[in-house]
């Protein structure tokens, strides 16, 4: 599986397998941007995500908090406008009493909403929405911002097929984050078909395809669970 790695993760221990997005400092090697880790015995390099995303008021993205400032976070929303959530901003209920850097600090992911964009694509998070959350637990997938209708399908179709098959949580980020969270294998599932919506989204049959899919790989699960209980 493809593993999303942020600025300043740490990707290997060996400096001469540093490649294409990373850096080396202190004898380790470091991802330099945000992207896909391709690791391997001898090279670990960072595919950038391709595509930028172009944010709307009103969008559901996942990001990255970058820097804390006095008055809120500036946030990586995978997009070439520079984001901020202010402090006002945040739920008051969840940061009473904390000091900015105590409610969220750098390399924290959330989940937002795009609140304002002014006439300099200045970006104004907001987090004043039931949806909306620091990402604390599960997983976060990231694919191409264009292939995310397919994930989310006609009138929501896809994902309600992922989450209805799998049983776990699903928020689908307009930017091309999407976070998992449930049952570690399930959501592992999850991951492998939204890399395969990715990459197919533009044939035909493809829900079909996608509820063959999970369907296997469930039948894989509870056939390992059948032969831990015989052995059991």
């Amino acid at each position: 599986m493809r593993k999303l790695v942020i600025p300043g993760d740490l990707v290997a221990t060996n400096p001469r397998v540093a490649g294409y997005g990373t850096y080396v400092e202190g004898g380790k090697v470091y991802a330099k941007i945000l992207g896909l880790l391709d690791k391997t015995d001898t090279s670990v390099r960072i595919i950038p995500l391709k595509g930028k995303y172009i944010p709307s008021v009103g969008d559901i993205v996942i990001g990255i908090v970058r820097e804390v400032t006095g008055n809120g976070w500036v946030v990586d929303i995978h997009s070439p406008y520079q984001a901020f959530l202010p402090l006002p901003e945040y739920p008051e209920n969840k940061s009473r009493n904390l000091k900015v850097n105590e409610i969220l600090d750098i390399g924290d992911a959330v989940i937002a909403r795009v609140l304002n964009i002014d006439p300099k694509m200045k970006v104004t998070l907001t987090m004043k929405d039931k949806v909306c959350k620091p990402v604390r637990v599960g997983r976060i997938v990231a694919i191409n911002p264009a292939r995310i209708p397919r994930v989310i399908g006609k009138k929501g179709s896809m994902i309600r097929l992922l989450k209805a098959e799998l049983g776990i949580q699903i928020i689908v980020g307009q930017n091309g984050l999407i976070w998992l969270n449930g049952d570690r294998r399930k959501v592992s599932i999850a991951e492998e078909a939204i890399y395969i919506i990715e990459a197919e989204a533009h044939t035909e049959g493809l829900t079909d395809r996608i509820t063959v899919f999970i369907k296997s790989k469930k039948g894989e699960l509870e056939n390992e669970r059948g032969e831990t209980q015989a052995n059991s």
